[in-house]
């Protein structure tokens, strides 16, 4: 098949949306398809299946603060997406938003399939907007979404069931589903690795995702200046983003061992998530959130906030791996458990390793191909039917 993906953001692989995107495209090419993926990254202008859009000028002051989300976002070009989209079999946008939809219309007018992954909840536009908690605005966002992109498309690809109910509850319509997991990269796996000389007296605690307000680490950093071991913890926030100044400071304000921040290559992040003693997430708002499944795949006993409108607490394979919705006092006391029951976190994290064997992302990859597959072969007969 050629299968065209029309990447809004694309850029490196530092958020769950790209990595996702990435590993499908390089699944694909290596199943022998012809990949076309148009994005916005002038880095990748000439590369082997790539074509380039312009990068969305927002004006100085709004270029700067995308910029600080590390984010490039695509603007639309008719021509350009044309040239892509012509003779395609299908056309895969992972985002609904404004290279997507031009997408979707020029499919539409060359009657070639179009599939559609769902990466982004509501909230993580309205948190930008301050309007986070606010139902009417991510109803509004939600059914611009259906609006404008999934009603017209021939599928759309699910990360988690969660995500899935929480849409189709909000625009009030069933939709043709596929829920896949994005899946679990077979390099993720238990190993012994031993903390490094600074680490060694240290309770270490993991999380991995973009310092935004969305994943509300702080949460986290005021349970650790509410814990009994405090000055025995050490916090690594595995990312980068916009908000780590913050972080730092808020750390200081609470007076617990000062975070280590970095973004690490895939390589170190399996050595550093190995050496971990403890795993907590706790963003409020998940689709999915692959980096919990990473650790958990190898043997790290996560912590994950129980809040409703995040994925990730579906995860919880027993109470104390879950902490009351944004409550940083009830994490405290999570966190003390696990660090004076070393039996019982051993025990947790065997049966772990049993838990994530359906999230293979080999697995999880063969049932995107499948998906695109099925809506080609569906649109042939229709298209035979008419005929």
């Amino acid at each position: 098949m050629t299968v065209v993906i029309v990447a809004d953001v694309l850029g490196k692989e530092n958020n769950g949306t790209t990595i996702a995107c990435m590993n499908l495209i390089r699944s694909l090419r290596a199943k022998g398809h012809n990949v076309r993926i148009v994005c916005a990254d002038q880095d990748k202008k000439g590369a082997d299946g790539y074509y380039i859009v312009p990068a969305y000028n927002f004006g100085k002051a709004l270029n700067r603060y995308v910029q600080k989300n590390s984010v490039v976002i695509a603007k639309k070009d008719e021509r350009t997406l044309e040239k892509a989209i012509l003779n395609a079999d299908v056309v895969h946008l992972p985002t609904p938003f404004g290279l997507a939809r031009a997408a979707l219309k020029i499919a539409r007018e060359h009657g070639i399939p179009v599939t559609a992954s769902f990466h982004c909840q509501a909230q993580n536009l309205t948190s930008h907007l301050f309007l986070m908690n606010s139902a009417l605005a991510n109803k509004i966002v939600y059914r611009n979404f259906y609006n404008h992109v999934y009603q017209y498309v021939d599928a759309i690809h699910y990360p988690t069931d969660f995500i899935r109910k929480e849409f189709e509850q909000q625009v009030h319509k069933t939709t043709n589903a596929y829920v896949i997991s994005n899946g679990v990269n077979a390099m993720y796996t238990k190993k012994a690795v031993q903390k490094p000389e600074a680490l060694k007296d240290k309770f270490v605690i993991l999380f991995i995702g973009r310092y935004s307000k969305e994943k509300t680490h702080k949460y986290l950093i005021k349970a650790v200046s509410q814990s009994r071991y405090r000055d025995r913890i050490q916090l690594i926030f595995a990312g980068t983003g916009p908000l780590e100044e913050k972080l730092l400071q808020l750390s200081e304000k609470y007076q617990i061992n000062r975070p280590i921040m970095k973004f690490f290559s895939r390589e170190e992040l399996v050595d550093v998530i190995n050496y971990s003693d403890l795993y907590c997430h706790p963003a409020q708002i998940e689709i999915e959130a692959i980096a919990c499944l990473e650790a958990i795949t190898c043997g790290t006993v996560p912590v994950i906030n129980n809040s409703p409108l995040s994925a990730t607490r579906e995860f919880a394979i027993c109470p104390e791996n879950l902490f009351a919705e944004n409550d940083s006092n009830d994490l405290a006391a999570k966190i003390d458990y696990w660090i004076e029951h070393k039996a019982e976190k051993d025990a947790c994290a065997k049966k772990y390793l049993d838990y994530t064997v359906k999230f293979n992302q080999a697995a999880c990859m063969e049932a995107m191909e499948q998906m695109l597959v099925e809506v080609v072969e569906r649109h042939e007969k229709k298209s035979t039917v008419l005929q």
